[in-house]
């Protein structure tokens, strides 16, 4: 079950309130009663660096071993 962030509009205070994602935002705190607005933030994962795309799944080996196993046999000769 996802956190949102509520921000409370008289006192501008946070709070982290859990609830499925299929229930419609809350406009009022649940224990307080107070006027609350859902507020937007950064999602809790960043996927950064390699390893994330299809073309960074493949073996390197594969790729860059056949091209310098040519090279090799070219330049010995």
């Amino acid at each position: 079950m996802p956190t949102y962030v509520y921000k409370n509009l008289e006192t501008g205070e946070l709070y982290e309130i859990k609830q499925s994602m299929r229930d419609d935002a809350l406009t009022q705190h649940p224990e307080t009663g107070a006027a609350i607005k859902r507020v937007l933030s950064a999602p809790g994962i960043a996927f950064r660096g390699s390893g994330f795309y299809v073309t960074d799944s493949r073996p390197r080996e594969a790729s860059e071993g056949g091209s310098k196993g040519s090279s090799q046999g070219s330049g010995s000769e």
